[in-house]
């Protein structure tokens, strides 16, 4: 007969010690008490458990903090992270111990794509699973994409999805006593799988934990670390004085793409890159630009920019720009055409604007006129015209984009600190058409990310309405009571 073994008691203080000896190639006693004893130990130690019974023997710090985030209840947990710190390692830890002490549960585990979920971080939960000893691995059946529990392998496993856009149902339908989400290199996972597994975190013990390279500046991962940081216990890993990564791999990256590079940003130190290669506005020019102390001198224009809402979601934006500072951003909810009309019209009595620009498209043909008959100085924009003035843009709202981007370049300018502008000037991506002009990305498509409106960003951009080209000195200024030439014939 095999020898029983205990278990080696932690170095930390625990509820119960010495540990129970259930973990021996024999359990001495009755079973089922050994095994309620073991999990009364385990269940709210995740770091015990990863010392003890999978035999790991040097944790990070990082990782024992997330195993405390988890067994101490937190229920949304985001971890940007450099290359190769050790995520797979500790996400493999916490799913085996989420499915070895509590009874039901599911766990699914999840990556954009199959090599980087069942190469890496389930290849890593299946070695672990090995480590067990033999009387906890005896409960469980492994799988090629799922754990399950023997006795109930419909209410307690363990799962492998990829998620994808066309299949987002990666995280969907997971409801059980005891849930578990683990996306890995949650940045590239497309937002579709979230809101698809948002009705999974509705249970009172579900915990959902992101961790990821930083490599998107925008998204929900993106987000938790920004103005939904307040929901979420978040954590920044970076591969600068870790030991599993080796100064060679820093210095390899540091001497190939440079120091002060994005690519050393996001895989060596895990923060988010200034700009992406296809983001029109880096987020380095907005964030330098909200904490900027600049002249404003006030005998500059005052500039109106007004965005009408067109849908339920949408919101009416008014922004007041007077030459480079942004003075203020007014937006608001559910109002008809005229209650907006009276908004904007107080304001600007006691504001006296040089120019008010609407974006006339919907609704907001209806307001201009009426601001018009106020006597206000009102400029329709329609955003869907051809470009007024700048050769490089292929509508008239990717040419106020440009303007918007010109003006950020300068390096000269103010706006407020507001997280939901921040997010929507540095979301759009920008092509180029097969005449070589520049398309901006438009708010259908930023939907279909599952990004919002970016009505703060438009109404900003309206203010450039009436000196489109102007900031990057392409043209003369616009001067009021000038129609715009539009180069189409016919048509001023």
């Amino acid at each position: 007969m095999a020898r029983a073994r205990t278990v080696k008691p932690s170095t930390r203080s625990r509820e119960i010690e010495p540990a129970p000896p259930v973990i021996g190639l024999q359990p001495i006693g009755d079973p089922a008490e050994a095994y309620a004893s073991f999990i009364e130990v385990y269940e709210k130690d995740p770091e015990g458990f990863v010392e003890d019974v999978l035999g790991v023997k040097t944790i990070q710090p990082w990782q024992r903090q997330v195993m405390r985030a988890v067994a101490t209840g937190k229920r949304r947990i985001s971890i940007r992270a450099g290359h190769g710190v050790g995520k797979s390692a500790v996400c493999s830890w916490i799913l085996i111990w989420f499915f070895v002490t509590r009874f039901p549960q599911k766990s699914v585990l999840t990556a954009p794509t199959a090599s980087q979920l069942f190469d890496a971080l389930f290849s890593e939960v299946k070695k672990w699973v090995g480590s067990l000893p033999q009387p906890v691995r005896d409960t469980m059946e492994v799988f090629s994409d799922r754990i399950v529990h023997l006795k109930a392998p419909e209410r307690s496993f363990m799962t492998a999805k990829t998620a994808s856009k066309e299949k987002p149902e990666a995280m969907s339908g997971v409801h059980e006593e005891n849930v578990l989400l683990i996306c890995d290199e949650a940045s590239a996972i497309p937002e579709e799988v979230y809101e698809n597994g948002s009705g999974s975190m509705s249970g009172a013990n579900a915990c959902t934990i992101l961790i990821s390279n930083p490599t998107r500046n925008s998204g929900l991962f993106f987000r938790t670390h920004h103005d939904l940081k307040a929901h979420w216990h978040t954590m920044h890993v970076s591969c600068v004085g870790n030991p599993l990564v080796t100064p060679d791999f820093i210095n390899q990256i540091a001497n190939t793409y440079g120091p002060d590079s994005n690519r050393y940003r996001v895989r060596v130190l895990g923060e988010f890159a200034t700009a992406e290669d296809d983001v029109l506005i880096a987020a380095e020019l907005v964030d330098a630009a909200m904490i900027r102390d600049v002249f404003h001198n006030v005998a500059d224009p005052l500039k109106y920019g007004l965005d009408v809402a067109r849908f339920g979601d949408d919101r009416s934006v008014l922004v007041k720009r007077q030459g480079n500072v942004v003075l203020e951003i007014k937006s608001w909810h559910g109002n008809d055409l005229m209650e907006t009309t009276g908004r904007v019209a107080a304001e600007a009595r006691i504001d006296k604007p040089t120019e008010i620009c609407v974006d006339s498209i919907g609704m907001g043909g209806g307001v201009a006129d009426r601001l018009r008959e106020l006597k206000f100085n009102v400029r329709d924009v329609n955003v869907s015209e051809s470009s007024a003035m700048n050769p490089e843009a292929a509508k008239l709202r990717d040419e106020l984009w440009l303007s918007a981007r010109d003006w950020f370049k300068t390096r000269a300018v103010k706006i407020p600190k507001n997280d939901d502008l921040r997010q929507e000037l540095c979301s759009p991506t920008y092509t180029y058409l097969s005449n070589g002009k520049t398309k901006v990305e438009a708010k259908a498509e930023m939907k279909k990310r599952g990004l919002r409106s970016p009505d703060l960003a438009d109404a900003l951009c309206l203010t450039f309405a009436g000196e489109a080209a102007v900031v990057g000195g392409r043209v003369s200024r616009w001067i009021p009571g000038v129609a715009l030439k539009r180069g189409i014939r016919g048509i001023v």
